[in-house]
């Protein structure tokens, strides 16, 4: 609820960013950025032995599983702060993502947890001519309870 919020706090300080000649970059909150730079680290060990192209198998409710689900919605936090941030803001956003190889870092990891067959299973009893439903094509609920 509070990250559309944030950028407004970084508006104000905008116009001090616009006059240097070196390309600006200004970093999303930095508890977030701690949070995040942590997880990246902790992910990487955990798929490090995985190449791009290959899928990770996790565990639901494992570590892994808990470690993996942290990191996706911290990014899920981080784009609806991007969201809510005015153009102007997410270039500077988008410079710091670029000179940390966040950005970088989620697209190799999201290759790597993407399941080679995104079907999703449920109850056997579902009508058999009815598509296939997978993971592109339903909407998942991740709200927490």
């Amino acid at each position: 609820r509070l990250m559309p919020e944030l950028p407004v706090f970084d508006d104000e300080d905008l116009k001090s960013y616009g006059d240097e000649e070196e390309e600006s970059a200004l970093s999303p909150p930095a508890a977030l950025m701690s949070v995040l730079a942590t997880q990246e680290l902790l992910l990487e060990n955990i798929l490090e032995c995985i190449p791009v192209g290959e899928f990770a198998v996790i565990q639901p409710l494992s570590d892994e599983f808990c470690l993996v689900l942290g990191y996706l919605l911290t990014w899920k936090l981080t784009l609806t702060f991007f969201k809510a941030a005015s153009s102007q803001l997410r270039v500077l956003y988008s410079q710091y993502l670029r000179r940390t190889k966040s950005l970088n870092k989620l697209l190799y990891h999201l290759f790597r947890l993407m399941p080679e067959n995104p079907v999703i299973s449920g109850p056997i009893s579902e009508v058999p001519n009815k598509d296939t439903k997978t993971f592109f094509t339903e909407e998942l609920n991740l709200d927490v309870k």
